[in-house]
């Protein structure tokens, strides 16, 4: 306070009622004397800390001094051409408090797209620019049931304004409500650095770590399905052809795939030991490596 005082004498403060207009200054010069060399975050939570303590005491000192404090939503974003909006969602529609904060929450988010637009007359909306509102406020960036909210909110909005005479036309039932499937956010898929965080976990060192791998890379390389990787067979490798048959496939078919996506070796070894496999264990063939191309 001592500081702030000295400060504002020193920049011409002769009066109680000039301290206001020397606030912001003063805490600009503080940050930048003993704060310089801070992050952006701790510099803005340095200057709070100074900046408080100085208007809890303005607002004692000068009288009619309130401070900037945040800004006053307004309950009605759209007062000036739907005033009696609340009115009709508390005596018409009969919703409670707590309803009616979720109206005031989504037609803020409505007004602040509209203002971000250039829109401002409601008589002017139209389905392209609900159909806009819709997609920017869909998910990622919230969450389904929060746009179903405001969909419904948004419906209900715009046949007030249909009723009230602002809107020639009722534009409500444009405003499709987004469709949510169950397992609709499981991907579909994983990526390739995924693949080979779960291929460098195997240890390749043993028997069972090499018929792994192997595993891993015909489901990862070729899109095979688990039963499929399952039922190969010795017979279903073709060395000399490099080329791999998948039977009995999900349609019923036989499909071949090269070999071309990596080099398979039999280590020779163990190659005289491969008649002693049985003939379902292809997948159980620890002497077949594959090597992915360097």
């Amino acid at each position: 306070m001592v500081s702030f005082g000295e400060f504002a004498k020193a920049h011409g403060a002769s009066e109680v009622e000039n301290l206001p207009d020397h606030v912001e200054p003063f805490v600009q010069a503080w940050i930048g004397e003993r704060a310089r060399r801070r992050s952006g975050r701790r510099r803005k939570q340095i200057g709070n800390e100074v900046r408080n303590p100085i208007r809890q005491m303005l607002k004692l000192a000068v009288p009619g001094y309130f401070g900037l404090g945040r800004l006053h939503k307004p309950d009605n974003p759209f007062e000036r051409q739907a005033p009696g909006l609340l009115k009709y969602l508390a005596e018409e529609k009969g919703l409670r408090q707590r309803s009616i904060y979720q109206y005031q929450f989504s037609l803020r988010q409505f007004a602040t797209y509209l203002e971000r637009i250039g829109i401002d007359d409601l008589a002017k909306l139209s389905p392209t620019v609900l159909s806009g509102f819709i997609a920017q406020y869909a998910p990622p960036r919230v969450s389904w049931s929060t746009v179903r909210n405001a969909c419904g909110v948004l419906r209900v909005f715009l046949r007030y304004l249909h009723r009230e005479g602002v809107l020639a036309k009722d534009l409500s039932s444009l405003v499709e409500f987004p469709q949510s499937y169950r397992h609709a956010g499981v991907p579909r898929s994983i990526s390739w650095e995924q693949v080979e965080q779960v291929l460098a976990g195997i240890d390749r060192r043993s028997t069972s770590g090499k018929r792994d791998y192997a595993m891993m890379m015909l489901l990862a390389t070729y899109g095979l399905r688990a039963a499929e990787v399952a039922t190969l067979t010795l017979d279903d490798i073709d060395w000399r052809n490099e080329r791999l048959r998948i039977r009995d496939r999900k349609a019923g078919n036989i499909t071949t795939y090269p070999l071309s996506a990596g080099r398979w070796e039999l280590r020779s070894s163990n190659t005289s030991r491969t008649g002693d496999l049985p003939r379902h264990a292809a997948r159980y063939l620890c002497a077949a490596v594959l090597h992915t191309p360097r």
